[in-house]
């Protein structure tokens, strides 16, 4: 009986430790998520100095996480094993997360700056209202030109791209949506085309293509136009903006006949821990000196209005990365077309590719 009464006893003291220390563990996982903010962005999109300075501003310690693509964030996101306070998608993910409940629903009473926003990049189709998701950047695709080896002029249009005088000398980004599009763009149809005989026919069209094209790369583009190994490139604006400062010889055109317009916004995961700190976070980048900072430090638009007037003269004059409205009417922002129509692109992309190699 003695035995019995301290085996009790002892698992009675042992359950105990075990719940104080569940309790302990507990208290101490809510405090971190209170004092740190973890954010999930895409590589190099933001300034490392603006970290510090928001870490500073309220005593947050920040963990911050890459991805390289909307589907890698998207995935690591659902599976749920990171508490993300802040995550940066592209528009047509936004709209793919906000229908699964991916993300939290905004309480605009917590954000201050909101009115800083251009009104042109509020109330997108992808998110009415803005009520999940914050401009961050905004940017086009565009073509890239070398004038040492192209004459000014004869690039403007997709279709030049076809041109017998580019053979070996172009690069393509490495993105199904971006290409499939450009050519369905050239033939005067809709990037977010549907129609399974109209991406044939932008997919044969690019079979075309295929003696001009050096290479379909992603990152390793800047470095090829700024060495001057290729005349010719296909690339997002952000990206287009860093070779133009590297090298006095490029230039960058949007074709008039459409293109790609892509926004980055803020939202806040359903993973979030630290709510009150993603709303701080929110309003740091929204102070239009910080927003000025960013676009400065990255390249990319930056949609906040006021803080336009806080960068040089020649950044936000220049229309090939501040583009007029008649230039913005004939752009096209990228919609969710679902997973099955998605997969056709790539499938697409990729027949394109493996006739290239």
């Amino acid at each position: 009986m003695k035995r019995l009464k301290s085996l009790l006893i002892g698992i009675i003291a042992i359950i105990l430790l075990l719940t104080l220390a569940s309790r302990h563990m507990q208290r101490a996982q809510g405090q971190t998520g209170r004092n740190s903010l973890t954010i999930y962005n895409w590589g190099d999109y933001i300034d490392p100095a603006l970290i510090k300075k928001f870490e500073k501003e309220t005593g947050y310690k920040v963990s911050y996480e890459t991805f390289d693509s909307n589907e890698a964030m998207y995935t690591k996101i659902n599976q749920g094993g990171t508490a993300y306070d802040i995550a940066i998608p592209s528009e047509y993910m936004i709209d793919r997360m906000m229908k699964e409940g991916m993300v939290e629903k905004l309480d605009h009473s917590k954000i201050k700056g909101l009115g800083n926003i251009d009104p042109r990049f509020m109330n997108l189709d992808f998110d009415p209202d803005n009520n999940y998701s914050i401009p961050y950047f905004w940017g086009t695709l565009g073509i890239v030109y070398n004038d040492k080896f192209v004459k000014a002029g004869e690039i403007k249009h997709w279709d030049d791209l076809w041109s017998t005088k580019l053979r070996d000398q172009l690069m393509l980004i490495d993105g199904a949506r971006e290409v499939i599009g450009l050519s369905l763009n050239s033939m005067g149809e809709s990037l977010n085309s549907t129609d399974s005989k109209k991406l044939i026919a932008a997919k044969n069209k690019l079979s075309g293509l295929t003696p001009n094209v050096k290479a379909i790369v992603a990152d390793e583009i800047k470095m090829y136009m700024i060495n001057e190994e290729a005349s010719v490139a296909v690339t997002f604006s952000g990206e287009a903006a860093d070779m133009l400062a590297a090298n006095e010889h490029l230039h960058y055109v949007i074709p008039s006949e459409g293109s790609n317009l892509w926004f980055d916004n803020i939202v806040i995961p359903k993973t979030v821990k630290n709510k009150k700190g993603a709303y701080e976070f929110i309003n740091f980048m929204l102070e239009p000196k910080n927003a000025a900072q960013n676009a400065e430090y990255i390249g990319y638009s930056t949609p906040n209005k006021k803080a336009l007037q806080y960068l040089p003269k020649d950044v936000r004059n220049d229309p090939q990365f501040y583009p007029a409205d008649n230039t913005i009417q004939h752009l096209e922002v990228y919609k969710n077309l679902g997973p099955e129509k998605l997969q056709e692109y790539n499938d697409l992309f990729l027949e394109f590719k493996m006739y290239k190699k």
